[in-house]
């Protein structure tokens, strides 16, 4: 076998929202229901399971979920993990299974993530920012992560010449493509323009708090297998066709250039393995915790070059309509971003408009689409393309 032969068979999402009765890992166990459940299968299909940690609260980080899984499965997988590289994580997954599958360890691998937002005062917003912080150099100066994005946006601003209205009319972006997603959390908030954006309350400058994703509680599945079990499930398989992946740096401190992430190296990585360029693209799902980090990515993934992002962002390209529509189903900026599975509603989008599922926010020509995710401060990067043909 080879990457060519494995495909997204099936996918399933929970409504980004609130669910205050189910504790972390209630939330692995509602999406496991939901995904066996509408995909008309059962325990005895999947021989292979990925998942993400449970909880988000200060020590109560669980990475054994998937042999916790495994018995609420009542199955035996010959392949199982639990995987964590933040954001970067599902679209990881992706490629692990297909690894599996591929060395004939696996024939179905459930790839399975959910996630509760942070609550205020918990305790886990600030052991995140000392996870992915340098204990010497970061933590004592009380750093915290909108302030470290917004250290990457400064610099990306100043030597790209990227303004204020720039970032602001991504935001705009992702409202207009949640406006077309019923399920999407900011749906009912109506349209923004960039100046709403620019006049809500500030958090760390240039964000405001229209630039930032909305903490939400969410998880989903994906189901990779084999290409001919793919299309027994799916009429129109999303066939994995190109994967890269990069770790760079592990504090900001050590970084250096802020704005040269992993995905210089990870995109071009999975371009060369489809065979494909950024123009042979139809549509992109970019991980966005802000507003900065999409036009970042646009340039890193060599959609545009540098300095360019934001005008092309201005020009409407990446709306509804436009010429390489983004973050279709509203990003975590206005879709949500689901805790620790928010890397997982990227996935899911970009598996459903190749797949031709993605409702009445559906692309009309959606036949290759890139997702692109990353972990911690932008650390760890993880690039995907799906195609309608194998």
């Amino acid at each position: 076998m080879n990457n060519m032969a494995v495909a997204i068979a099936a996918t399933y999402e929970m409504v980004p929202g609130r669910y205050p009765e189910l504790d972390p890992f209630d939330m692995f166990r509602a999406v496991l229901k939901g995904a066996l459940g509408s995909w008309g299968i059962g325990p005895k299909d999947v021989d292979g399971l990925l998942t993400s940690p449970a909880g988000q609260s200060a020590g109560a980080t669980d990475t054994y979920v998937h042999d916790k899984l495994v018995s609420e499965l009542a199955i035996y997988p010959r392949f199982a993990e639990t995987m964590c590289l933040g954001g970067a994580t599902f679209v990881a997954m992706i490629n692990r299974a297909q690894l599996a599958i591929e060395a004939g360890q696996a024939k179905a691998v459930l790839c399975i993530g959910a996630g509760k937002f942070m609550k205020p005062g918990d305790g886990g917003a600030e052991m995140m920012a000392r996870v992915i912080s340098e204990c010497d150099f970061e933590v004592p100066y009380g750093t915290f992560i909108p302030a470290l994005y917004a250290m990457i946006a400064q610099q990306f601003m100043h030597e790209r010449g990227i303004t204020r209205e720039d970032i602001a009319r991504y935001a705009v972006s992702a409202r207009k493509w949640a406006l077309l997603n019923p399920r999407a959390l900011m749906h009912a908030k109506g349209p923004i323009e960039v100046a709403d954006v620019i006049a809500s309350r500030a958090i760390a400058e240039p964000f405001h708090f229209l630039d930032c994703s909305i903490p939400t509680d969410g998880g989903g599945a994906v189901l990779v297998t084999h290409a001919d079990m793919a299309r027994d499930i799916a009429a129109q398989p999303a066939y994995v066709r190109g994967y890269g992946e990069c770790h760079l740096r592990g504090t900001m401190s050590n970084a250096g250039n802020l704005i040269e992430t992993g995905a210089t190296v990870s995109g071009p990585a999975a371009f060369r393995q489809a065979g494909m360029t950024p123009a042979d693209i139809d549509v992109v799902q970019l991980y966005d915790a802000f507003s900065a980090t999409p036009l970042i990515l646009l340039e890193n993934l060599g959609f545009c070059a540098p300095g360019d992002s934001g005008a092309f962002v201005q020009s409407g390209a990446t709306d509804p309509g436009g010429i390489l529509p983004m973050n279709t189903n509203g990003g975590l900026l206005s879709f949500g971003h689901t805790g620790d599975s928010s890397g997982m509603s990227v996935l899911i989008e970009a598996a459903r408009q190749t797949m031709g599922q993605a409702g009445p926010n559906q692309v009309e020509k959606a036949s290759r689409v890139l997702a692109h995710c990353y972990g911690g401060m932008m650390y760890d990067h993880t690039t995907l393309i799906l195609a309608r043909d194998a």
